[in-house]
């Protein structure tokens, strides 16, 4: 359903969150000194001890809060020292792993506890908090390029396909493309085996790095195997070559239980692995040849990167539905929390590629994004749009979500209540807790590099607008309720929608559309 009561953060502008915040010392700051310009010599430091020792330096960007409000010619000096430290221990290091249990699920199917390895010398990217031109570093620190220019390479590389193709689905043509763009960096192919039971079971990547959810190509074609490449096509066009390097067969109900926190067939991420996916994941290098064509285009994390301001915080808001009122609301004053700086700006990117079964098709999606605006034409909100299936996985695709908005530049994501929580097919029930997403981010939100914007309970009253749940019931106030069933059926009846509730202009493509 439409939520009106959702997480909201507060105003006034730097006034301490209340009541039902959920906030936590590590998500909250005064200035955002590591987004300072930094000089060009400090610049030239940071850059070459990123560029001659990106894997040796992970430990020197993992740097604690007080060391991230010194200069950038500080930090980028101590980066470059532990590099050249790291590189000289290399030969004797062997980086131990060890496990540790974090609750990841309040599922109905009980506590999940996921096992992490945690790399000692290795747990995050190398530049989690680096800053290149003003800009929050790619997670891995390098934005992956996939996308190959030269003809007569594009032709060799679909010659040696012989013949071999796959026709994507849906959802395989938008692994792809976030792939060949750097949306999924520093992914450069489909995982491996070793990649997808490390992302699975520990969610990191062999290497240590976080990484939400495992991306696979499947297929049920028993002739393809290691060594050969295949074409990748879609549509009618031919998107890309894979290297296939391995073929496995994966531990599907593993998988379920892991990443989504249930085996269960009710869930729709359960359903789609186990009953959409092929019995056979293939591993390899991706040669993107061409992006696919939308109806709704699909900027590429660099030229989404171009168009966002330098040195300022970059608020990230998803969705998967139209944007109403509330959700409106949600977004503006996110530029209000504490720990956003002053001159922030928002970047709506919403997702549009295949949802649940029951959510409007990303067409008709992208068509209320832009007429909105164009209604709203406020210069602090960016607007883009993601090629990204969703998962249906709560907690998990929290920081999978997390990892692609700071590809695209964002140094803050928004959590709301229950974010790509899902419920029973049969019974309705929920499968994740309201906060398990939030808590989830919140943990790995330092070690990301990027902040969870807090939030609070907020509704719509008669008396006042919009204001807080805590505010409400302590002023007695009149608090309106309009639930995403009676919404739809209003809509196809033809019936007048409250404006407290949606945009008239969104209203209208709905209608159109329906």
């Amino acid at each position: 359903p439409i939520a009106v009561m959702i997480d909201l953060p507060s105003k006034p502008k730097r006034q301490k969150l209340i009541g039902s915040a959920r906030t936590s010392p590590a998500n909250t700051r005064t200035t955002s000194p590591h987004l300072n310009r930094p000089t060009d010599s400090s610049m030239e430091t940071l850059k070459q001890a990123q560029a001659n020792f990106p894997r040796l330096a992970i430990r020197a960007a993992t740097t604690t809060t007080a060391t991230r409000t010194t200069t950038t010619t500080a930090r980028a000096t101590k980066l470059s020292a532990q590099a050249l430290a790291a590189r000289k221990t290399l030969a004797s290091v062997s980086f131990g792993l060890s496990s540790s249990s974090n609750n990841v699920f309040s599922a109905r199917s009980g506590h999940h506890q996921m096992s992490t390895n945690v790399a000692t010398a290795a747990a995050a990217a190398a530049d989690t908090t680096a800053v290149l031109e003003g800009k929050a570093a790619p997670h891995g620190g390098k934005l992956s390029d996939l996308m190959v220019t030269d003809e007569a390479e594009r032709s060799a590389l679909i010659a040696a396909c012989e013949g071999r193709t796959i026709e994507l689905s849906d959802r395989n043509a938008c692994d792809v493309e976030l792939l060949m763009v750097g949306g999924f960096s520093p992914l450069e192919g489909f995982m491996n085996q070793e990649e997808y039971e490390s992302v699975v079971e520990t969610m990191r990547l062999p290497s240590g790095l976080l990484f939400g959810l495992p991306v696979v190509m499947d297929t049920d074609d028993d002739s393809l195997a290691a060594g050969m490449k295949v074409l990748l096509t879609y549509n009618g066009q031919n998107l890309a070559v894979m290297e296939i390097e391995s073929t496995y067969k994966p531990n599907k109900p593993l998988e379920a239980k892991k990443c989504y926190g249930t085996s269960s067939l009710e869930h729709p991420g359960v359903q789609m692995i186990s009953m959409e996916r092929g019995g056979t994941y293939m591993g390899g290098k991706i040669h993107g040849l061409e992006l696919p064509t939308r109806v709704f285009p699909c900027k590429p994390p660099a030229e989404v990167r171009s168009m966002l301001p330098a040195n300022v915080d970059v608020v990230a808001f998803q969705c998967r539905n139209p944007v109403h009122k509330a959700h409106y609301e949600l977004f503006t004053r996110a530029l209000d929390a504490e720990n956003v700086g002053d001159d922030g700006v928002v970047l709506v990117h919403p997702t549009c590629g295949p949802t649940q079964d029951d959510d409007i098709p990303g067409v008709v999606r992208y068509r209320t994004y832009e007429v909105l605006k164009e209604e709203t034409a406020d210069p602090k909100v960016n607007w883009a749009y993601l090629p990204y299936s969703m998962h249906m996985a709560g907690p998990r695709e929290a920081i999978q979500h997390m990892i692609i908005r700071k590809n695209y530049g964002c140094t803050h994501f928004i959590i709301g209540r229950d974010m790509a929580g899902s419920k029973s097919c049969l019974d309705g029930e929920d499968f994740y807790g309201a906060y398990d997403a939030q808590d989830l981010a919140k943990a790995y939100s330092e070690e990301l590099g990027v902040k969870t914007v807090p939030s609070l309970n907020i509704v719509y009253t008669d008396e006042e607008g919009y204001v807080t749940a805590d505010i409400a019931s302590d002023k007695g106030l009149s608090i309106k309720k309009l639930s995403g069933t009676k919404f739809r059926q209003m809509l196809r009846a033809g019936e007048d929608i409250p404006e407290w509730f949606a945009f008239k202009s969104v209203v209208k493509v709905l209608r159109e559309n329906s």
